[in-house]
This record gives structure tokens, sequence and C-alpha cells, in this order.
């Protein structure tokens, strides 16, 4: 068998990548803000003066959670947001949006640091029940502390913090609207897609926490299952903390989600699947980017599209603002490539046509590395959206022995590629096996860029493999072709598969790519 890890210098890299931005903020601005309403500047009272204080509260069983609270110095009773930290950052991440929104609009904030975090007590229990819980008791500090008013709460928060927003709202009821950015819907298929390991991203949230906080014992145990090869024994821990798993109280708050389309951590697909299953108001935000990159520098305080569509969220559901987000199309996105926000009034409303690709018979051998990867998490996503540096591939230079690869026709006119990709794939394979697949743009030398991928493991024998890629919003350029490659090698993902062994993608495969109008 094959097991392929990431490098422990990938591991620092990666999570130098993942503090450092959040410790250090530079001093440069986010992308312009868009001149349409849904990135306008929040409706806003008279600006108002306000106390920045760093405070203690009490959380779940008395475990002291150290809080950065900013509140309004006048006389209440204020719309109350809290907001939890993400993993392995402490409470003074939103310092910089939380006053805008008390200065501005007369919120109180909390920003704390959550449970196990730094210089709050307790152990990281990857969102159990007391942190979840945690979010309860800061709002009954608040409530009683601040003279914040218990009929407008509530709660927001960047990865960690976005999925405890998700978990608090479907669990207090007193939570009217949740802004959940970089976030999770179901843990098990962000971190062990179709039974493979993201080794990258799971490695590098082992190694923050252990950094920076105090694992408990579901952590310590995840941990030792994952270094021996046992993966599966850490996918009961995810339901009880999978937003996916609460959708009919969830779905009684006014719920926002931004992620990325890139996001090594947390992939879209599982977060449009918990959007479209919502039925109370909701909003989802996709944008160019890898984990946090979009809204990163407006948690600062920095000007960001991202936070003002957050402020408006709020301004509209806890203020009663009548700043039209009522009447706005539920659904923004911005194409991956590049280009302005499109809105639709779903998730399913954005693919009109499928165009269905025929793959030819191709065989190859496993465990042979080939130029076809998906990238490295929080690099490659934040040089598609920043520098415009896609992942990129040379498909001549692909090594047809370790991988299938198919092309498409050229491509007339410009096409957007908007929803999620899919391939039935009639997979022989003469021993366990992983697959990727990769869907690119290539042009007329053959030089690609990744729209998506998504990995599989197969048995062996022979079987037919429907396998969602993530879904993708990607303007692909006239003159050029899609390309389909599906190899068993990824430096994302730990793999398994005996080497040499023959794997067959049987005639009958088929490629679908959704068109979007």
């Amino acid at each position: 068998m094959i097991q392929l890890t990431v490098k422990e210098d990938l591991v620092r890299r990666s999570l130098a990548l993942l503090l450092a931005p959040l410790l250090l903020l530079p001093a440069t601005a986010s992308p312009a803000t868009a001149a349409s309403a849904a990135s306008a500047p929040s409706a806003s009272a008279e600006a108002q003066a306000a106390s920045i204080t760093y405070r203690t509260i009490p959380g779940e069983g008395g475990a002291p959670l150290r809080a950065f609270v900013v509140a309004p110095t006048g006389s209440g009773p204020h719309p109350l947001l809290v907001m939890p930290s993400s993993w392995a950052v402490s409470g003074i991440e939103y310092v910089g949006a939380a006053a805008k929104l008390a200065y501005r609009s007369g919120y109180a904030v909390i920003s704390y640091t959550s449970r196990g975090f730094h210089d709050s007590g307790g152990e990281i229990d990857v969102a159990g029940t007391a942190t979840v819980a945690d979010v309860s008791r800061v709002i009954d500090w608040g409530i009683t502390n601040l003279d914040a008013d218990p009929a407008r709460i509530g709660v927001a928060g960047i990865s960690y913090g976005g999925g405890q927003s998700l978990l608090a709202a479907a669990a207090d009821p007193r939570v009217r609207a949740v802004a959940a950015l970089s976030t999770w819907s179901d843990l098990a298929r962000s971190l062990y897609p179709n039974e493979t390991v993201s080794s990258q991203a799971v490695d590098l949230l082992l190694t923050a926490g252990k950094l920076t906080g105090r694992p408990g014992q579901v952590l310590r145990d995840a941990e030792t299952a994952y270094r021996e090869g046992r993966f599966e024994d850490v996918v009961p821990i995810s339901p009880p903390r999978s937003p996916s798993t609460k959708v009919p109280a969830l779905s009684r708050a006014a719920v926002l989600i931004g992620n990325a389309w890139n996001d090594g951590l947390f992939p879209p697909g599982q977060i449009t699947d918990l959007f479209s299953e919502l039925t109370g108001p909701k909003r989802l935000l996709l944008t160019p980017g890898d984990h946090a990159t979009a809204e990163l520098f407006g948690a600062a305080g920095l000007p960001n599209e991202v936070w003002d569509a957050v402020g408006r969220w709020f301004d509209h559901h806890l203020r009663g603002v009548a700043n039209g987000v009522d009447r706005e199309a539920p659904v923004w996105l911005r194409p991956n490539n590049g280009g302005a926000w499109r809105t639709y009034p779903s998730w399913s409303a954005v693919t009109t046509a499928r165009e269905s690709l025929p793959l030819a018979e191709a065989g190859f051998g496993a465990g042979r590395a080939t130029l076809a990867d998906s990238g490295a998490v929080l690099v490659s996503g934040a040089l598609q959206a920043f520098l415009k540096i896609p992942t990129g591939v040379a498909l001549p230079l692909v090594d047809r022995s370790g991988a299938a690869v198919w092309t498409g026709p050229v491509l007339r006119s410009t096409t957007l590629v908007g929803g999620t990709p899919r391939a039935r794939l009639n997979v022989t394979a003469a021993a366990e096996t992983s697959l990727f697949a990769y869907l690119y743009e290539v042009n007329g030398l053959g030089l690609g860029a990744l729209i998506s991928h998504k990995p599989v493991v197969v048995r062996a024998g022979s079987r037919v493999v429907d396998l969602e890629l993530e879904p993708a919003l990607w303007q692909v350029g006239a003159g050029n072709r899609l390309a389909l490659v599906v190899d068993t090698v990824d430096g994302r993902y730990g793999s398994v598969g005996t080497r040499g062994a023959a794997v067959t993608i049987g005639a009958g495969s088929v490629l679908e790519v959704p068109i979007s109008g």
C-alpha cells in the first residue's frame, strides 16, 4: 500500500500563512468594493462613542473566556453580536470589524478567544457541546452587562468561529441572525471527502491546535487515529459537530454564508448543499480565494466586500434597516478567474444547461505522480485570488502511464462553467486505489488552469463511480478547451493503492459540465 503524507516543511509554511496574516495584518486594502447594493457600506446610525475593554467572561462550566468587548457608551438596549475566534487565533481577530459595527451602527460586540486556545480556559473539544454552549454563556453575559437587547442577537465568525456560529444558532433560539465565513457544514465531508484524507488540512489544523492551545481528549484521540491510518474512526465525531445535521433548528435564524471557491479546508460543495436545504432567510457568497482569504482584511476593519455584506445582513435582520436585503437575490457569486458579481435566485438556478463529453477508454498504472495536482492548501487559492495565478498544468507533459487524459472540443465562444461538474466513470481497478479527477481549461498549447477537482477511493473490481467535483464559476475563453485528467496521487491528500496496479476507465464514461447562462 502507498501512504502519502504532507511534508513537515509544507505544514510549517501553510501554518505561517494561516496565522501570520491574522496576527500581523498588513496595511493594504482589500479588493475594491463593488458599487452594487450588495456590497455597499452598511446603512448606519449617526456615529457614536464606544469603549473597548478586555474582559474575562465565564463560559460553559465556568471556563474563563478572554474577550474584547466593544460597546456603545450611550444608553441601550443595543443589538448584540457575539464573535467566537477562528482555530488557533485569539479574540483580537475581529476587533477592527467590531469597532466599525459599534461606532457606526450601535452594536455591542464581543470578540472572544474560543475555548482551549491562548489565554481562554478549557480544552479544545472541536466545536463540541461545551464550545457551542460557550456562545450562549457569552450571550447571557452580554445581555446582563452591556444593556444588550435579548430580542436582537447575532453571531458571526470565520472558520472555526463560523462553524460555532451555525451550531450555536441551531442550539440557541435567541440567535436571530448568523454570518458564517469560510465555514463548514459537514466536518467529515470536508476533511475526509469520499474516504480520502485531506492530509495537508488535517496536519495544519493539528499542528496549529497544539501550538496555540490545549487539545482535549476528542482531538487527541482523533490525532492518534489519523496517525495510525484509521481516519474512518474519526468520522463518528462529525455529525453532532456538523450544521448539516441541524437544518430545521438552524432555519429559525437568518443565515449568511460566505466561502471561497478554492477553500482548502472546507470546500464549497458541502456549503452549497447546506445552503440549498435552509428554509429561512439566507444568503450565499462565493468568491475567489482560499480559506479565510476573502474576508481576512475585513475582520481587521479594512474595506472589504464580504464584511460590507455582513454589516448589511445584520442591519436588516437585527436593526430593522430597510436596506433591500430582503428583496435581493440570495445567491451572489464572483467567477473564480475574475469578473463582477453575478446573482441568482437559488443555487440550482446557477446551472442552466449541462453538456456531456464522452470519455474514451483509457488505462494506466496506480501510484505514479503526474503533473496534474490540486495545489497546496492556503497557497494555491490565494495565488488565484490575489495574483491571478491558477493551479496549472502542461497537459502534453502529463504522464499517460499514470493518468487518463481527455480533451473536449474547441469552444467557439466564451463559456461560463457554473455549478457542480459531474463525472460518471466505469472503473476497473486491480486493487483498492485513490483516484483524483481534475477539470481544466486548456489553451491551444495544452497549458491549463484548474477549474475544479475531487478525490475518491475505489475498491478492487469493476464499478460505476458517480463523482461530483467541487462547484465552480469559471469563464472559459473562446478558442480554449475543457480537459479532464484522472490520476492516483495528489500531494494535498493521502493516497492508497498498489504501485503499478492497473486502472481502466472504460467506454461509456462521461463528463457532465454545468453551464451558466
